[in-house]
């Protein structure tokens, strides 16, 4: 008798950095004869099914009248609270963490009925997860679960390390207490109004200032290990690292000819799919690469046609970023987790511009250890900023210790460690 096809249920956070991490992992476990299923939201009807996968729908809120593009909601957040980005971390708490959360938040209530009803007729044998808020309707199905941070590490609380979305330095500890205790003030009530609702649904109690459990299954966080920080105590056993976590579905790309044969080396700025929708910001980055003497590949987001490019460039809405980064000699990126991962995956330098969440944190790490130069978004100077993309393309130590680490990480795929870890829990 042949073995019974497990069911694998992936449940990203409705934006491309999760969603495409988990499509990486699916790919994998799909070749391996499981029946993988998407539960995505309405606006990302057809991504996954185009890349071959199974899809169930969901709503995190009540469906609005204009059709919407998908991550469409996330995009119009982003682009209403962009003012925010300009304020230093620790302000940004009031007024851009804690509306983050409260819309996570109200999605998991919202959308806890109708997870259940899927759950119950698909029937998984194992549901994984890339959110970093709670869904109650998977920790009380009683099927094993997996969660996948794919955020900076910092997520994963340590006293010996800074707090999670401050950006902050791991020499220098001054701000650090500050930091926590004002994040612990103003989230205090919203987490204990979670924590209550998802007792109410038959769910457990949050941890005390966590707005996600831990599985007590298998639990998996994305960062290569040449980045990671060093912990003053250990993580669970059901804690493993993925050091790198790079899809194979992106379709090939060829430099485009006006780009081929130019002068200097090849660039590639994005600022993922949430961040170009600054398109003052984006323009700007183009104003000032169009001075430079090197050729530029742009990621121009959701607001394309509002981003006027220059004659040493090349851009469109979407790219395929896995299928370019192994031909350009530096990313110009937001900081995004998946971003950067995938530069070391390809041991390519950076240079990081972070706007919110754990950009911060993953562009201090980056610039902190050398692997590349963080600016403050929006207050750089543009002769500072030209002279370290020279200085970083110029760096062959750098360039030398990214090659090493790239080929470490694509000899031990990410993608692969976890399907079978999951594959294993399915048995």
């Amino acid at each position: 008798m042949s073995p019974k096809q497990a069911t694998i249920v992936f449940f990203p956070e409705g934006a491309y950095g999760p969603t495409n991490n988990c499509v990486g992992i699916g790919g994998v476990l799909r070749k391996r004869g499981a029946r993988v299923v998407f539960v995505v939201e309405e606006s990302f009807a057809g991504t996954l099914a185009a890349k071959g996968f199974e899809e169930t729908l969901i709503r995190l809120k009540p469906k609005p009248a204009t059709e919407e593009q998908p991550g469409q909601f996330w995009k119009d957040f982003i682009r209403d609270t962009a003012p925010q980005f300009r304020k230093p971390t620790i302000e940004q708490l009031e007024t851009f963490i804690k509306p983050v959360w409260k819309e996570l938040i109200d999605g998991a209530r919202y959308v806890n009925s109708q997870l259940q009803e899927i759950f119950n007729e698909l029937r998984p044998d194992v549901i994984v997860e890339d959110n970093v808020v709670a869904f109650p309707a998977i920790a009380s199905s009683r099927i094993p679960w997996v969660r996948i941070v794919s955020c900076n590490p910092l997520e994963l609380k340590d006293p010996n390390l800074p707090p999670a979305f401050s950006g902050y330095p791991t020499t220098e500890r001054s701000k650090w207490e500050d930091f926590r205790r004002r994040y612990l003030e103003i989230h205090e009530d919203l987490h204990k109004g979670f924590s209550n609702f998802c007792t109410e649904v038959g769910a457990s109690p949050l941890p005390s200032g966590e707005f996600m459990w831990e599985s007590p299954y298998l639990n998996l966080y994305l960062y290569p290990s040449v980045a990671d920080y060093p912990r003053s105590r250990a993580l669970a056993p059901t804690w493993q690292r993925l050091d790198s976590c790079v899809r194979n579905t992106d379709e090939a790309f060829e430099v485009p000819p006006v780009l081929r044969s130019g002068e200097g080396k090849l660039i590639y700025l994005s600022l993922g799919s949430l961040g170009s929708a600054d398109v003052e910001l984006m323009n700007r980055l183009v104003e000032i690469l169009a001075r430079c003497r090197h050729r530029v590949l742009i990621s121009k987001g959701p607001q394309h046609e509002l981003i006027r490019l220059a004659d040493n460039m090349w851009g469109s809405e979407f790219l395929p970023q896995t299928s370019i980064l192994p031909q350009v000699d530096l990313v110009i990126t937001h900081g995004g987790n998946n971003t950067v991962t995938e530069c070391f995956h390809f041991g390519k330098p950076m240079i990081v511009l972070p706007l919110f969440w754990d950009q911060h944190d993953n562009a201090q790490r980056v610039h902190e250890l050398g692997y590349g130069v963080r600016f403050a978004t929006y207050d750089f100077e543009a002769r500072e900023f030209m002279a370290a993309i020279d200085r970083v393309l110029a760096d062959k130590k750098l360039r030398d210790r990214m090659a090493g680490i790239s080929s470490d990480l694509q000899a031990n795929p990410g993608t692969v460690k976890a399907a079978d870890l999951i594959e294993r829990l399915a048995r």
